[in-house]
């Protein structure tokens, strides 16, 4: 073999190292992110979506089990903390590189405070913004899923809609009163700015009294919501990430 036969050899070989080298490395890093994905998604029910043909980034925001207001709920209980969402919303506002946002809920609704803080979050997002309703979004979850840019409900999922409540003491005062109504008009005057629904149609439904057993108010399920023009479309999630992906393209 010549010398110069036995250099090509051993640059050969040390090239194949280095490859081994490259693809255990990558393997790893793959791997970490993998596990990153995995714990972020058991701690907060977010996770960033990258690896689509159209090479857009959207973040999947989940609002699942009880919207957590002030006070701490068991911790038997699934909920969703307002307190992680509004820093976060806040820093897919601000990033260069997340161009939209899907919304998934599934919720009993909660804090009406917390539920509308994050309803005007999502409706003042400059990023696109898609919501499915999947299982249920009652009570102040029904802001929360009109207040992005387009929705969807899947055929079974549901949407409780119905007065403010209060638990605990109430001072029966006429201040007490107005203080609810107050609250009330908060939350229609925000559904209806961000929906098709009118005024009139969505009181009715609030306060229907032959629907509920023993309570005031609506079930809508699947295609009732969008026939009353709260959410815009009956689909799942293959529709509601295509719709995204066309608005980020569309937005440019």
């Amino acid at each position: 073999m010549t010398e110069e036969n036995k250099k090509k050899q051993e640059h050969s070989r040390g090239n194949g190292g280095k490859n081994d080298r490259e693809d255990r490395d990558e393997r790893e890093k793959k791997e970490q992110s993998e596990e990153h994905k995995d714990e972020r998604i058991q701690q907060t029910g977010q996770i960033t979506l990258n690896e689509n043909v159209e090479h857009h980034t959207i973040h999947l925001l989940s609002i699942i089990g009880e919207i957590e207001g002030h006070d701490n709920l068991s911790s038997n209980s699934k909920t969703t903390k307002y307190e992680h969402i509004l820093p976060q919303l806040a820093a897919i506002e601000d990033s260069k590189d997340i161009q939209g946002v899907l919304v998934i809920l599934n919720t009993m609704g909660g804090d009406v405070e917390a539920g509308l803080a994050i309803a005007e979050m999502l409706a003042s997002l400059s990023k696109p913004t898609v919501s499915l309703v999947l299982g249920g979004s009652h009570s102040i979850g029904v802001p929360i899923a009109v207040s992005t840019d387009y929705s969807y409900i899947v055929p079974t999922g549901t949407m409780v809609i119905h007065p403010v409540r209060m638990n605990g003491t109430v001072i029966g005062v006429p201040q007490t009163f107005d203080y609810f109504k107050s609250i009330q008009d908060r939350i229609t005057g925000f559904v209806c700015r961000h929906c098709k629904v009118e005024q009139e149609r969505f009181e009715e439904l609030m306060m229907e009294t032959g629907v509920l057993t023993k309570d005031v108010g609506t079930i809508l399920v699947g295609e009732e919501a969008v026939e009353n023009g709260i959410i815009d479309e009956v689909g799942g999630i293959d529709k509601a990430i295509r719709r995204l992906h066309l608005m980020i393209e569309m937005k440019g």
